[in-house]
């Protein structure tokens, strides 16, 4: 699994940092980072709430 973001539709909301700590990070510049490109197939459950979650739907997975 890899997570994917459209930076250029992400507005930090960090909505997905606080469904999957282990993946996403907003720092104190207001950015998104992401922490695991590729995590392990048990945070699968928490990337894919991340990804429905996301107010502005720039979050996805695509299979490696």
């Amino acid at each position: 699994m890899k997570v994917n973001v459209d930076f250029d539709l992400c507005e930090s909301n960090a909505v997905c940092m606080g469904v999957a700590p282990e993946v996403f990070e907003v720092r104190d510049d207001d950015y998104l980072y992401i922490l695991d490109e590729n995590p392990g197939e048990e945070l699968r459950p928490k990337v894919e709430e991340a990804v429905r979650g996301c107010p502005k739907a720039a979050i996805s997975i695509s299979e490696d």
